[in-house]
């Protein structure tokens, strides 16, 4: 589990006095208590429910520092930028877009898609599939390009 490892980290990015890295995980422990303590369940939160939030949280980054690159504020861009490094580590590694492309190839045959109008399902399922592998974007664009 994402949680069990944060603490650690915390504490080593302290000592290190890593303030880059200490603000990253810092968020993700944040961001977790939240979730955990989130609708009054006591009950821990799965693997899968922490990588979504750790999506989210490098989603919400992306956006900020993109605002920040086209306001000319390169100094709280980079802050961002620092941020989704360190929010990365704890995901599992990103496939590339040829292998992205190669499976959904796969999931449009197998679930015997023809035109736009399975698109909905196809992309259902892809995310499903490549849930923390692959950016959802990504993920609609090359299953809209493929049924085009």
């Amino acid at each position: 589990m994402i949680s069990n490892t944060i603490d650690q980290e915390i504490k080593k990015a302290m000592l290190a006095k890593d303030q880059a890295q200490l603000r990253g995980l810092r968020a993700i422990k944040a961001a977790l208590l939240l979730a955990k303590t989130e609708k009054g369940s006591a009950e821990e939160i799965t693997e899968d429910t922490e990588i979504k939030i750790l999506q989210k949280l490098i989603k919400q980054r992306k956006e900020s520092s993109d605002i920040y690159k086209q306001q000319g504020r390169a100094d709280l861009a980079q802050v961002e930028d620092e941020e989704i490094d360190v929010i990365g580590q704890f995901l599992p590694k990103q496939l590339e877009k040829a292998e992205v492309e190669e499976l959904i190839s796969k999931i449009i045959s197998a679930a015997g898609a023809s035109s736009m109008k399975d698109m909905g399902r196809v992309i259902g399922l892809a995310n499903k599939q490549l849930a923390g592998k692959a950016d959802s974007k990504l993920i609609a664009e090359i299953v809209k390009s493929q049924l085009a």
